[in-house]
């Protein structure tokens, strides 16, 4: 199982969002990636105005913040094979 988050330096979002990824993350093991959107050109053209952008297994889940609670959540659900649900705080 894999998380990304697109970030950018200097992004107190981005920050806060990996620090609930890291919590969970001590709980239910996964790979994590952390990509600036500035060293991706397709990242930025997708993400800049939605940053922190946390994606698991391919799928973009949350924007802008993550909810510990939630993120388990859809972390348990990619664990069980099910499809991976948008949170609800989740823009289209």
């Amino acid at each position: 199982m894999r998380v990304d988050i697109y970030s950018k330096p200097n992004c107190s979002l981005c920050d806060k969002a990996a620090a609930v990824v890291e919590s969970v993350r001590a709980r239910i093991p996964f790979e994590l990636r952390i990509i600036s959107i500035l060293e991706d050109a397709a990242a930025f053209e997708a993400w800049r105005y939605d940053i922190p952008v946390v994606v698991i297994n391919g799928v973009p889940v949350f924007k802008h913040r993550v909810e510990p609670a939630e993120l388990e959540a859809r972390l348990r659900e990619a664990q069980s094979g099910t499809a991976i649900a948008k949170s609800a705080a989740q823009d289209g």
